[in-house]
């Protein structure tokens, strides 16, 4: 715990200090200065170690040894975690230059170009940066054309572009991109416009990870040789290799909806079932000859870190397979095999490896979920005794299923908003279902060498993956099935966990004081999720947030109720909406009535693109209707708001429209916004650009 505390400290000194360096002083260095905060508290820790020691033989300094190693673990945490994060800093210098770089993965096709994670090796140019070494993370996009496509993996380019530090866009509550991409190892990102890069070579040499994922794509490659496609194919690759990229959208909606989501994240339950598969068979060796086991013991092993290879040694997986490792190496004593102990010794052997897991959602949630089966499940399946061997098999699977619902239902309503309410129905189903899909591919893939045995099982196992996929379907149309548009906050996270603990010790510790803090910790989480409410209550405003696909005005009541004008007859709502969610389900609110049309109710009105909402008046330019068209009396306009879609200047609405303020979307390009910034600093007219400021909102 104060490992992970100080991993958490460090992770928020390091974004709370980000481009905030000492005046005058280099970067390099003032990350120095801040590194040697994590310096002197493992100093501390050491020295309290060696008070501890010193005073090992009076009993009134017993505390001092706990004390120094919980401050050095803090310390190490930290130290850590901000050495990681230093290795993202890239000297931005805010011009285009050449640079080289080498594609990392296979190029990822988007919507309007194409994704390439590269490793930058090097800047080419003037005799004062000439040969310059780097070695960071560079996203790079490409245009959609028949060059682009022709990327592969290995690939050395020379490029030349303005490489930018990644930035969010400004909306309130949106997804914090930013530390998301620096957690992942990422410095920069740059669009690479067409004839400004070369391919120069081809780097043979690949890293471990790199053959990992070659054979991963070998893998689902089968798959569709033997005729798996769209959502078979899809789920199949997530539930045996992890490969989640194929998955659409309905799909993993069918799937978060019915609860079922766990299951495509390859993790403890997917490595539990090969675990149990391979010692069901390697067992009936040892039963017979009981000095077999040490060795069965390690082939379950080797064969676990195999699938991992196959994998991509996603951090899931990985965490799975530390625990079942341990897990295996515990069964040759006699003593109960699988305790907190474990759990907590692969998180901790997890983080020394890598700490910028411990912010990974799939990290968070299986730690949660099996440290719920280990405190809770017992009690639960204590409850009821069953002595008929399926009816027993149906309670503990139930009993299963709620005690990992209480542990991970906060964390998934934090991350995703949704709770399920058929998870019970849904697990019931999914996981026989999945325990013979897994079986059947790790079958089906043995079975290689006989093309035309695995070509009748892979039948098979499409009728088991398509039931899998209907059985869900089906719970998912059932009435209630999800409750959407939850918020809750860290602290309100924080406080439900520490509820939790504390009532889990009053069962242990039945006395007065036991029960007397987990119901102070309900009522401090009670009253602060009430006074946070209060606090987020709607005001009469109108925002413009910074969306790409859907320019648009959002008007609101202090009722709740809420209009999105759209410049364009076709926006991008989807894109909107997910954006907004987060702040919308915080502020208690519905989905906006969306206007592509002219509309007009009591206090609203939106005529030919021009919003009057409270005594304002907001113009969507979005195309050229008002051009060559006068006025012999301007209208007021409060805010003009320029989109993609207009290609003219502004001097030539003054005879339109009497403007106040103008507002620039995102979706206008670099040249064009700064032509319209400098034609309203000629005509002495404010201008806001969404770019550069993000989203704004105005309290009416």
């Amino acid at each position: 715990m104060p490992f992970a505390v100080g991993i958490a400290y460090g992770d928020a000194h390091f974004f709370g200090q980000r481009g905030e360096s000492l005046p005058d002083v280099p970067v390099k260095i003032s990350h120095l200065l801040s590194g040697l905060f994590p310096f002197w508290i493992c100093t501390a820790g050491v020295v309290l170690l060696f008070l501890a020691y010193r005073f090992s033989n009076r009993y009134r300094f017993h505390w001092l040894y706990g004390v120094s190693v919980f401050v050095c673990c803090f310390g190490l945490g930290a130290g850590m975690v901000e050495a990681c994060l230093h290795r993202t800093d890239f000297p931005f210098s805010g011009e285009a230059s050449v640079y080289q770089v080498v594609i990392q993965e296979r190029p990822e096709a988007k919507e309007r170009s194409i994704l390439c994670r590269t490793r930058l090796e090097g800047r080419i140019g003037d005799k004062a940066v000439a040969n310059e070494e780097y070695d960071n993370t560079v996203l790079l996009y490409f245009p959609k054309d028949s060059a682009a496509a022709a990327l592969n993996r290995g690939d050395k380019l020379w490029v030349h572009a303005r490489l930018s530090p990644p930035a969010n866009n400004g909306n309130p509550d949106e997804f914090d991109y930013v530390r998301y991409f620096i957690r992942k190892g990422g410095s920069a990102t740059a669009y690479i416009p067409a004839g400004h890069w070369r391919v120069t070579g081809y780097n043979t040499s690949r890293t471990f990870m790199q053959v990992a994922s070659d054979y991963r794509e070998k893998v689902v490659s089968l798959y569709r040789r033997l005729g798996f496609q769209d959502d078979n194919l899809a789920v199949l690759s997530a539930l045996t290799v992890g490969d989640k990229d194929n998955l659409s959208e309905d799909i993993r909606e069918t799937y978060s909806v019915a609860g079922a989501s766990h299951v495509l994240a390859l993790s403890g339950l997917h490595i539990g079932f090969l675990y149990a598969l391979f010692f069901f068979l390697l067992s009936l060796l040892w039963r017979r000859c009981s000095f077999f086991k040490p060795f069965g013991i390690l082939i379950i092993i080797l064969l676990l870190w195999g699938f991992a290879f196959f994998t991509g040694f996603s951090p899931s997986v990985v965490r799975s397979v530390i625990m079942f490792s341990l897990l295996g190496v515990s069964c040759l004593q006699r003593e109960k095999p699988l305790t907190l102990n474990t759990l907590a010794a692969t998180a901790f052997l997890m983080l020394v490896y890598n700490p910028l897991w411990l912010f990974d959602v799939g990290f968070q949630l299986s730690f949660v979920a099996v440290s719920s089966l280990l405190l809770i499940q017992p009690g639960l399946y204590k409850l009821i005794p069953v002595k008929r061997r399926i009816p027993r098999y149906i309670w503990g699977l139930l009993t299963v299923s709620v005690a990992a619902q209480i542990g991970a239902a906060p964390l998934i309503i934090f991350y995703f908003s949704r709770f399920s309410t058929h998870f019970l129905l849904t697990n019931l189903w999914v996981i026989p279902m999945v325990t013979l899909i897994l079986y059947s591919a790790v079958l089906m893939l043995a079975l290689t060498p006989f093309p035309i045995v695995q070509q009748w099982l892979a039948t098979v196992v499409k009728g088991l993956v398509n039931a899998q996929n209907e059985g869900l379907r089906w719970i998912e149309q059932l009435p209630l099935s999800s409750v959407d548009g939850l918020w809750v906050d860290v602290w309100e996270l924080v406080l439900f966990y520490l509820f939790l603990l504390f009532l889990l010790r009053s069962f242990a510790v039945r006395s007065a004081r036991s029960v007397y803090i987990p119901l102070c910790c309900l009522l401090l989480l009670v009253s602060y999720h009430t006074v946070s409410g209060s606090f987020s209550t709607p005001r009469r405003s109108i925002a413009f947030y910074n969306v790409r696909g859907c320019p648009a005005v959002y008007c609101l009541t202090d009722e709740g109720r809420s209009w999105l004008a759209c410049a364009d007859t076709l926006p991008d709502t989807f894109r909107y909406h997910r954006t907004l969610a987060p702040h919308w389900n915080r502020q208690r609110l519905a989905a906006p009535e969306t206007l592509t049309e002219d509309y007009h109710t009591s206090g609203f009105t939106f005529r030919d693109r021009i919003v009057s909402y409270a005594g304002k008046r907001i113009c969507l330019l979005h195309d050229d209707r008002w051009q060559n068209k006068t006025s012999e009396y301007p209208l007021i306009i409060d805010y003009l708001y320029i989109s993609g879609g207009y290609a003219g200047d502004i001097e030539r609405l003054t005879s339109l429209f009497r403007i106040r303020a103008v507002i620039l979307d995102i979706s206008l390009s670099d040249y064009r916004c700064n032509t319209l910034k400098e034609e309203c600093s000629r005509l002495a007219i404010p201008c806001i650009s969404m770019k550069e400021r993000g989203a704004l909102c105005i309290y009416l």
